[in-house]
Protein backbone atom coordinates (compact mmCIF):
# COMPACT_ATOMS: atom_id res chain seq x y z
CA UNK A 1 0.00 0.00 0.00
CA UNK A 2 0.85 3.38 -0.53
CA UNK A 3 -0.03 6.82 0.61
CA UNK A 4 0.12 10.00 -1.22
CA UNK A 5 -2.37 13.04 -2.33
CA UNK A 6 -5.33 13.14 -5.36
CA UNK A 7 -3.56 16.25 -7.45
CA UNK A 8 -5.99 15.86 -10.20
CA UNK A 9 -8.84 14.35 -11.09
CA UNK A 10 -10.75 13.34 -15.07
CA UNK A 11 -13.83 11.59 -16.07
CA UNK A 12 -13.67 8.71 -13.29
CA UNK A 13 -9.69 8.68 -12.68
CA UNK A 14 -7.80 9.92 -9.88
CA UNK A 15 -4.13 11.26 -10.17
CA UNK A 16 -2.02 10.37 -6.98
CA UNK A 17 1.27 11.80 -6.30
CA UNK A 18 2.69 9.00 -4.30
CA UNK A 19 6.54 9.82 -3.05
CA UNK A 20 8.19 8.58 -6.43
CA UNK A 21 5.63 9.69 -9.41
CA UNK A 22 1.99 9.98 -9.96
CA UNK A 23 -0.36 7.33 -10.48
CA UNK A 24 -3.40 6.97 -12.17
CA UNK A 25 -6.49 5.68 -9.91
CA UNK A 26 -9.85 4.47 -9.44
CA UNK A 27 -12.13 4.77 -6.72
CA UNK A 28 -13.54 1.71 -5.04
CA UNK A 29 -17.09 1.22 -5.24
CA UNK A 30 -17.39 1.42 -1.33
CA UNK A 31 -17.11 4.92 -1.83
CA UNK A 32 -20.54 5.44 -3.81
CA UNK A 33 -22.03 2.97 -0.71
CA UNK A 34 -20.52 5.91 1.73
CA UNK A 35 -21.92 8.71 0.13
CA UNK A 36 -18.02 9.60 -0.16
CA UNK A 37 -16.52 11.00 -3.33
CA UNK A 38 -12.53 11.30 -3.64
CA UNK A 39 -11.63 15.34 -3.72
CA UNK A 40 -8.72 16.90 -5.27
CA UNK A 41 -6.77 17.61 -2.14
CA UNK A 42 -7.42 14.12 -0.48
CA UNK A 43 -4.53 12.29 1.39
CA UNK A 44 -5.08 8.51 0.57
CA UNK A 45 -4.19 4.94 0.53
CA UNK A 46 -3.68 2.82 -2.30
CA UNK A 47 -3.42 -0.18 -3.73
CA UNK A 48 -1.52 -0.95 -7.23
CA UNK A 49 -2.45 -3.60 -9.53
CA UNK A 50 0.20 -5.99 -10.72
CA UNK A 51 -1.82 -6.43 -13.91
CA UNK A 52 -1.47 -2.46 -15.44
CA UNK A 53 0.33 -0.76 -12.28
CA UNK A 54 -2.72 1.45 -12.09
CA UNK A 55 -3.99 2.34 -8.57
CA UNK A 56 -7.21 2.07 -6.44
CA UNK A 57 -8.08 4.74 -3.97
CA UNK A 58 -8.17 1.75 -0.98
CA UNK A 59 -8.83 4.53 1.66
CA UNK A 60 -9.66 8.44 1.97
CA UNK A 61 -8.18 9.68 5.80
CA UNK A 62 -10.26 12.09 7.47
CA UNK A 63 -9.96 16.20 6.23
CA UNK A 64 -8.67 18.72 7.78
CA UNK A 65 -10.76 21.40 5.66
CA UNK A 66 -13.45 20.85 3.20
CA UNK A 67 -14.45 23.66 0.16
CA UNK A 68 -17.38 23.08 -2.00
CA UNK A 69 -16.84 25.48 -5.02
CA UNK A 70 -14.17 24.53 -5.93
CA UNK A 71 -14.43 20.89 -4.47
CA UNK A 72 -11.35 20.60 -2.82
CA UNK A 73 -9.64 19.09 0.59
CA UNK A 74 -7.06 20.09 3.25
CA UNK A 75 -6.31 23.40 2.01
CA UNK A 76 -4.76 25.25 4.68
CA UNK A 77 -4.86 28.81 3.31
CA UNK A 78 -6.74 30.89 0.77
CA UNK A 79 -4.61 33.52 -1.39
CA UNK A 80 -7.83 36.05 -2.66
CA UNK A 81 -6.60 37.59 -6.51
CA UNK A 82 -7.85 40.68 -7.27
CA UNK A 83 -6.86 43.32 -10.00
CA UNK A 84 -6.88 46.82 -9.44
CA UNK A 85 -7.40 47.65 -12.74
CA UNK A 86 -8.30 45.84 -15.89
CA UNK A 87 -10.71 45.07 -14.64
CA UNK A 88 -11.02 47.32 -12.06
CA UNK A 89 -11.40 45.64 -8.53
CA UNK A 90 -14.95 44.74 -7.31
CA UNK A 91 -14.60 45.46 -3.19
CA UNK A 92 -18.03 43.57 -2.87
CA UNK A 93 -16.94 40.49 -4.50
CA UNK A 94 -13.70 40.81 -2.57
CA UNK A 95 -15.26 40.60 0.10
CA UNK A 96 -17.79 37.87 -0.61
CA UNK A 97 -14.07 35.36 -1.29
CA UNK A 98 -13.40 36.45 2.48
CA UNK A 99 -16.85 35.90 3.85
CA UNK A 100 -16.73 32.33 2.35
CA UNK A 101 -12.63 31.86 3.44
CA UNK A 102 -13.62 33.36 7.16
CA UNK A 103 -16.62 30.49 6.93
CA UNK A 104 -14.29 27.72 5.76
CA UNK A 105 -11.56 28.59 8.62
CA UNK A 106 -8.85 29.36 6.47
CA UNK A 107 -5.69 31.49 6.78
CA UNK A 108 -6.28 34.44 4.27
CA UNK A 109 -3.77 36.70 2.52
CA UNK A 110 -5.34 39.06 -0.30
CA UNK A 111 -3.47 39.49 -3.12
CA UNK A 112 -4.10 43.13 -5.06
CA UNK A 113 -2.61 42.32 -8.47
CA UNK A 114 -1.44 44.68 -11.07
CA UNK A 115 -0.86 46.84 -8.27
CA UNK A 116 1.58 48.86 -10.75
CA UNK A 117 -1.19 50.37 -12.78
CA UNK A 118 -2.54 52.48 -9.69
CA UNK A 119 -0.43 52.52 -6.77
CA UNK A 120 -2.25 54.57 -4.68
CA UNK A 121 -5.27 53.05 -4.74
CA UNK A 122 -3.36 49.72 -4.48
CA UNK A 123 -2.17 51.27 -1.71
CA UNK A 124 -5.40 52.53 0.39
CA UNK A 125 -6.85 49.54 -0.36
CA UNK A 126 -3.96 47.65 1.50
CA UNK A 127 -4.45 50.35 4.00
CA UNK A 128 -7.46 49.12 4.66
CA UNK A 129 -7.59 45.57 4.53
CA UNK A 130 -4.53 45.40 6.75
CA UNK A 131 -6.54 47.55 9.43
CA UNK A 132 -9.00 45.08 9.10
CA UNK A 133 -6.61 42.21 9.99
CA UNK A 134 -5.18 40.85 6.85
CA UNK A 135 -2.35 39.80 5.74
CA UNK A 136 -2.04 42.19 2.12
CA UNK A 137 0.40 41.93 -1.06
CA UNK A 138 1.03 44.01 -3.63
CA UNK A 139 1.90 42.21 -6.89
CA UNK A 140 2.49 42.45 -10.79
CA UNK A 141 2.93 39.14 -13.03
CA UNK A 142 4.58 41.73 -15.60
CA UNK A 143 6.92 43.59 -13.48
CA UNK A 144 7.29 40.82 -11.01
CA UNK A 145 6.08 42.68 -8.11
CA UNK A 146 5.72 40.92 -4.76
CA UNK A 147 6.62 37.75 -5.84
CA UNK A 148 9.03 36.70 -3.85
CA UNK A 149 6.69 37.74 -0.78
CA UNK A 150 4.43 34.92 -1.84
CA UNK A 151 6.09 32.40 -2.61
CA UNK A 152 7.44 32.89 1.09
CA UNK A 153 3.61 32.70 1.53
CA UNK A 154 2.90 29.79 0.13
CA UNK A 155 5.63 27.50 1.21
CA UNK A 156 4.81 24.49 3.63
CA UNK A 157 0.62 25.39 2.36
CA UNK A 158 -1.81 23.96 0.34
CA UNK A 159 -3.34 27.35 -1.07
CA UNK A 160 -6.25 27.96 -3.36
CA UNK A 161 -6.05 31.02 -5.86
CA UNK A 162 -9.86 32.51 -5.69
CA UNK A 163 -10.76 35.38 -7.48
CA UNK A 164 -12.35 36.60 -10.73
CA UNK A 165 -11.20 36.07 -14.10
CA UNK A 166 -8.32 38.42 -15.34
CA UNK A 167 -7.45 38.93 -12.15
CA UNK A 168 -3.95 37.50 -13.03
CA UNK A 169 -4.43 34.28 -11.25
CA UNK A 170 -2.63 31.77 -13.42
CA UNK A 171 0.23 34.92 -14.88
CA UNK A 172 0.91 34.80 -11.11
CA UNK A 173 1.41 31.04 -10.98
CA UNK A 174 3.29 31.44 -13.92
CA UNK A 175 6.15 33.98 -12.23
CA UNK A 176 6.02 31.73 -8.89
CA UNK A 177 7.11 28.48 -10.99
CA UNK A 178 7.91 29.43 -14.95
CA UNK A 179 7.54 25.35 -14.86
CA UNK A 180 3.64 25.70 -14.74
CA UNK A 181 3.37 27.21 -17.90
CA UNK A 182 -0.60 27.69 -17.38
CA UNK A 183 -2.66 29.33 -20.11
CA UNK A 184 -3.68 33.29 -19.35
CA UNK A 185 -6.50 35.08 -21.12
CA UNK A 186 -7.18 39.07 -22.18
CA UNK A 187 -9.67 41.17 -20.51
CA UNK A 188 -12.49 41.30 -22.79
CA UNK A 189 -12.54 44.58 -24.24
CA UNK A 190 -16.66 44.65 -24.61
CA UNK A 191 -17.28 43.35 -21.15
CA UNK A 192 -14.24 44.58 -19.19
CA UNK A 193 -14.34 41.24 -17.84
CA UNK A 194 -11.92 38.81 -17.73
CA UNK A 195 -12.00 35.20 -19.99
CA UNK A 196 -12.17 32.21 -18.32
CA UNK A 197 -8.68 30.34 -18.89
CA UNK A 198 -8.69 27.65 -15.82
CA UNK A 199 -10.91 24.45 -17.17
CA UNK A 200 -10.69 21.95 -14.34
CA UNK A 201 -9.44 21.99 -10.71
CA UNK A 202 -5.74 20.49 -10.27
CA UNK A 203 -3.34 20.27 -7.48
CA UNK A 204 0.36 22.09 -8.58
CA UNK A 205 2.95 21.13 -6.77
CA UNK A 206 5.11 24.03 -5.87
CA UNK A 207 7.65 22.45 -4.26
CA UNK A 208 7.80 19.52 -1.40
CA UNK A 209 4.53 19.97 1.12
CA UNK A 210 3.14 23.11 -0.87
CA UNK A 211 0.76 22.92 -3.52
CA UNK A 212 -1.61 25.44 -5.39
CA UNK A 213 -4.78 25.18 -6.70
CA UNK A 214 -6.08 27.47 -9.84
CA UNK A 215 -9.37 27.33 -9.38
CA UNK A 216 -11.63 28.42 -12.00
CA UNK A 217 -12.63 32.11 -11.96
CA UNK A 218 -16.13 33.33 -10.41
CA UNK A 219 -18.32 35.58 -10.82
CA UNK A 220 -20.77 35.56 -7.71
CA UNK A 221 -20.77 33.56 -4.92
CA UNK A 222 -23.73 32.12 -2.88
CA UNK A 223 -24.03 32.65 0.64
CA UNK A 224 -27.12 30.57 1.60
CA UNK A 225 -24.37 28.38 3.94
CA UNK A 226 -25.47 31.28 6.51
CA UNK A 227 -27.79 29.81 8.77
CA UNK A 228 -28.74 33.04 11.02
CA UNK A 229 -28.30 36.84 10.20
CA UNK A 230 -26.59 37.02 13.61
CA UNK A 231 -23.75 34.76 12.15
CA UNK A 232 -22.32 37.22 9.52
CA UNK A 233 -20.89 39.66 12.06
CA UNK A 234 -18.48 36.26 12.60
CA UNK A 235 -17.09 36.84 9.38
CA UNK A 236 -15.86 40.70 9.16
CA UNK A 237 -12.86 40.46 11.77
CA UNK A 238 -13.26 44.66 12.30
CA UNK A 239 -16.51 44.29 12.96
CA UNK A 240 -16.86 41.25 15.28
CA UNK A 241 -14.16 42.91 17.17
CA UNK A 242 -15.87 46.29 17.74
CA UNK A 243 -19.40 44.32 17.73
CA UNK A 244 -18.47 43.36 20.97
CA UNK A 245 -18.62 46.84 22.37
CA UNK A 246 -22.25 47.27 21.30
CA UNK A 247 -25.04 48.09 24.18
CA UNK A 248 -26.81 45.27 22.90
CA UNK A 249 -25.81 41.58 22.51
CA UNK A 250 -27.72 41.33 19.87
CA UNK A 251 -27.21 44.03 17.52
CA UNK A 252 -26.92 43.59 14.04
CA UNK A 253 -25.43 46.80 13.38
CA UNK A 254 -27.72 48.37 11.29
CA UNK A 255 -30.71 50.39 12.94
CA UNK A 256 -30.21 49.36 16.86
CA UNK A 257 -28.64 52.20 18.99
CA UNK A 258 -25.67 52.68 20.73
CA UNK A 259 -23.92 50.54 17.98
CA UNK A 260 -20.21 50.58 18.24
CA UNK A 261 -19.26 49.39 15.23
CA UNK A 262 -21.54 52.68 13.46
CA UNK A 263 -19.65 54.35 15.89
CA UNK A 264 -16.12 53.12 14.61
CA UNK A 265 -17.53 53.64 10.60
CA UNK A 266 -18.02 57.41 11.47
CA UNK A 267 -13.90 57.61 13.07
CA UNK A 268 -12.51 55.85 10.12
CA UNK A 269 -11.79 52.82 12.14
CA UNK A 270 -13.94 50.73 9.68
CA UNK A 271 -14.10 51.33 6.13
CA UNK A 272 -17.41 52.53 5.43
CA UNK A 273 -17.44 50.20 1.50
CA UNK A 274 -16.61 47.24 3.87
CA UNK A 275 -19.45 48.20 6.07
CA UNK A 276 -21.77 48.84 3.58
CA UNK A 277 -20.87 45.14 1.78
CA UNK A 278 -21.81 43.74 5.47
CA UNK A 279 -25.02 45.57 5.36
CA UNK A 280 -25.70 44.08 1.93
CA UNK A 281 -25.02 40.83 2.41
CA UNK A 282 -27.17 41.14 5.63
CA UNK A 283 -29.91 42.13 3.56
CA UNK A 284 -29.71 39.05 1.65
CA UNK A 285 -29.44 36.86 4.19
CA UNK A 286 -32.55 37.89 5.64
CA UNK A 287 -34.21 37.69 2.24
CA UNK A 288 -32.83 34.04 1.89
CA UNK A 289 -34.46 32.87 5.26
CA UNK A 290 -38.11 35.11 5.27
CA UNK A 291 -38.08 32.66 1.61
Amino acid sequence: MLKGIIVKGVGGFYYVKTEDNIIECRARGVFREENLTPLIGDKVRIRISDEDKTGYIEEIYPRNSQLLRPPVANITQAIIVMSIKKPDINTWLLDRFLLMAEYENLEVTICLNKSDLDLDKGSRLKNIYETAGYKVIMTSAINHIGIEELKDTLNNNISVFAGPSGAGKSSLLNEVNKNFKLETGDVSAKTKRGKHTTRHVELLELDDNTFVLDSPGFSSLNVDFIEEESELREYFREIREYGQKCRFISCLHGNEPDCEVKNQVEKGNISKDRYENYLLFLEEIKNIRRY
